[in-house]
């Protein structure tokens, strides 16, 4: 690492100059490709993927999107003649616009029930030809305007479904923008300096240049959600402002100390540096263990923000030094170049708040680790009614067209039309027939069940079609209890005895798999990421205790930060306030990439603070000293760096997305119990407590493992090269 740190510094221009190409070499390329997101994911081997293959074998044409077109009147009937010629000249345009297979409306005989009981409300079906996900967007766009041209002032039209969602979503506001305006004043109160305030930014803002255009070309190599930016933009400006900022504060220290730039980068670089590589290689390997779920909408999401993350380090370790060389000795502020010419070198650590702090939990460890249990097991509480599943249009903003439909259609034929359930019968024999009526009628007993509407089927067909309304909306957990009741209980016992096999499909039913599918697969991935991360802090820091109190910090982090996602999203505390919609189920995916993100943020701050600790162990074999010193060395940058976090991610809550208001509420919340009741409380009274076991290693363990340091003892300083003169402190 020093001697990457020290060519980097001294062919600056040439870095600063390779990245600037770079970048717009990548930004210029990815112009002319254009994005190639994808939304779908595929839930191998569950019910309701089995009766969408076979609605797409059987029925192509019907097997698209669907969505709809709702109106309302605010007087008289939707099937006035006024009212009625309107909407089916706009019904007909849409019928030939392109990518539309089909559409049914109400004026028909089989539309009737398309329109509500008391005639003010009614809805058509519009089917695509493909997946939303698979749709030209113009074209969906093209429908979206063809329907709002309808609307008079006596005449409401909004539009609901997948497709339409995707279109209308709402582009990236200014989070990006607001969180680093937060990190500037946090960095400059840090710092005192501008230049050092504008350094962590610099780094930070090209890294995520860089891994957002790769992003978009990974787009065209493998399936990448839409929400893969948005989540890398969310990592990635944490971490790269972050390792920037543990760098430069180290380099500052340097400097402080006596060293010369040059020296002191390349140290900075050699120790933090070391520690910024191997941060990021944990941040990784969590994001990269969604890859063990073998679902490829999660998998594209880890691989695009382990690319991000990787442009960060990138940058902290190449970058980083060359603009430091630049700026010389103008990272510390004026104040401190006066004083440091003053008074001369100086420790920075012996003095301030950090100092007094690590004191006071040196003499109380056993008090204040049980006070930081007792708040972490208060905030974990929520977590123990964690529901998972997936929140529907009702929760989309109130001013969407979406949710306009959506509210439409629950006032005029209830919650549950919002999420109907489909029935997909494999009809074999003749038999089978009278046993799917059979089943028409126990499911239309069901006590869940609003309404059940048979689709018209042709003699001799191999494939019917039941539609299934449930009584509640498909957001609700009655509806997935309806889910189970139908597949356990209801379907089994008509299938006994015949050839009928009915399979429970449609989008509510497919979103309740993937939280099946995920809640299954969640102890594998937690104990993948979290093997993982043992091993790699087994090597680095030669102790069983460190990685062990590493992985229980990180699971008590986990669950205190799920518990405040569950009371505000699930039991509704704030959450209208926070216009992110009413109550409903955790986002099935969201512990999965909760976890994988938490876990690298967490290692984080783990590495930094113990390889800090470990290194003054090495120097003198005192564990009270070492844990002292590294709480008191490291304790302000862990919590500057923090506090970013918390205002990066936090920035997010108000884009307006409720998954994305997900994220930010739940890693902010868990960063801010990470650093400032785990880091700077929990883990240190508990090493204090430990004693000198924490770095004890089974001899023989010690000798089968590879060796790996992460911030080694600072070497002798290197005499400047002949034709380089010391730089004198400026104070100007």
């Amino acid at each position: 690492m020093a001697g990457l740190a020290r060519w980097c510094y001294r062919h600056r221009i040439v870095v600063v100059v390779l990245w600037v190409v770079g970048l717009i070499g990548l930004g210029a390329t990815s112009q002319v490709a254009g994005s190639a997101y994808n939304d779908s994911f595929a839930l191998p081997g569950t019910e309701s993927t089995k009766a969408l293959d076979l609605l797409q074998k059987a029925f192509p044409e019907a097997a698209g999107d669907q969505n709809t077109i709702v109106w309302r009147t605010d007087s008289g009937s939707v099937k006035d003649p006024e009212v009625q010629q309107r909407v089916e000249a706009m019904l007909a345009e849409v019928a030939d616009a392109p990518s539309v297979a089909s559409v049914a409306g109400p004026y028909n005989e089989q539309g009737a029930a398309q329109i509500s009981r008391d005639g003010t409300i009614a809805y058509a079906t519009v089917t695509f030809d493909g997946q939303a996900e698979e749709i030209d967007l113009e074209h969906i766009e093209n429908v979206i305007g063809l329907a709002e041209d309808a609307r008079t002032d006596n005449l409401d039209v909004e539009l609901g479904g997948n497709a339409i969602q995707v279109a209308t979503q709402a582009p990236p506001g200014s989070s990006e923008i607001y969180g680093l305006m937060a990190a500037a004043v946090i960095l400059l109160i840090a710092f005192g300096s501008l230049l050092a305030m504008a350094i962590p930014l610099i780094t930070a803002v090209l890294a995520l240049a860089g891994g957002l255009t790769s992003i978009i070309l990974l787009s065209h190599v493998m399936s990448v959600a839409t929400i893969a930016p948005t989540v890398g933009a969310l990592i990635g400006l944490g971490v790269g402002i972050d390792y920037a900022l543990f760098v430069v504060t180290r380099h500052r220290n340097g400097l402080k100390a006596g060293l010369s730039v040059e020296e002191s980068t390349v140290r900075s670089l050699n120790t933090s540096g070391r520690a910024v590589v191997f941060a990021g290689i944990t941040v990784c390997i969590a994001l990269l263990g969604l890859l063990v779920l073998n679902l490829s909408f999660l998998s594209g999401i880890g691989i695009a923000a382990s690319i991000v993350v990787l442009f960060s380090v990138l940058a902290a370790i190449t970058l980083l030094p060359a603009l430091l060389g630049f700026f010389g000795m103008r990272v510390l502020s004026r104040r401190e170049r006066r004083r440091l010419a003053a008074e001369g070198p100086h420790d920075a650590h012996t003095r301030g708040f950090w100092a007094r702090w690590a004191a006071i939990v040196e003499r109380r460890p056993r008090m204040l680790a049980a006070i930081a249990i007792a708040l972490i097991a208060v905030l974990s509480i929520p977590t123990l009614s964690i529901r998972l599943g997936s929140s529907d249009q009702g929760n989309a903003p109130a001013d969407t067209t979406i949710r306009k439909a959506y509210d439409l259609l629950a006032d005029g034929f209830g919650p549950g039309f919002n999420g109907p359930l489909q029935l997909v019968a494999e009809l074999k024999s003749p038999g089978d027939t009278a046993a799917l009526n059979e089943l028409v009628e126990r499911v239309r007993d069901d006590s869940g069940v609003a309404a059940v509407v048979p689709l018209p089927t042709e003699p001799g067909a191999e494939l019917a079609i039941v539609q299934v309304i449930p009584t509640t909306s498909p957001q609700s957990e009655e509806t997935s209890e309806l889910i189970t009741r139908l597949r356990e209980d209801v379907v089994p016992a008509v299938e006994q005895g015949n050839t009928l096999q009915v399979h429970v499909g449609g989008m509510t039913a497919i979103f309740d798999d993937f939280a099946d599918v995920l809640t299954n697969k969640l102890p594998l991935f937690l104990g993948v990421i979290i093997g993982l991360g043992f091993l790699l802090l087994l090597v680095a820091f030669r102790s069983l205790l460190v990685p062990l109190t590493a992985a229980v910090m990180n699971v008590l982090a986990a669950a205190a930060s799920f518990g405040v996602i569950v009371a505000v999203f699930q039991w509704g505390w704030g959450a209208e306030a926070l216009g992110v919609g009413a109550a409903g189920p955790v986002e099935a995916f969201l512990p999965v990439m909760m976890l994988a993100i938490l876990f690298g943020l967490s290692m984080d701050y783990q590495v930094f603070l113990v390889s800090r600790m470990h290194e003054e162990w090495v120097h003198t074999g005192d564990n009270r000293r070492a844990v002292t010193i590294g709480q008191a060395s490291t304790g302000r940058v862990i919590t500057a760096a923090a506090a970013i976090m918390i205002f990066v991610f936090g920035a997010f809550i108000f884009e307006g997305e409720r998954v994305i208001a997900e994220f930010g509420i739940g890693l902010a919340s868990a960063v801010f119990i990470d650093a400032f009741i785990l880091r700077t409380l929990l883990v240190p009274a508990l090493m204090h407590w430990f004693g000198p076991a924490n770095w004890w290693i089974p001899k023989w363990l010690d000798r089968i493992l590879p060796h790996l340091t992460v911030e080694p003892a600072d070497e002798p300083v290197t005499p400047p090269r002949p034709e380089e003169k010391r730089e004198p402190v400026s104070v100007g």
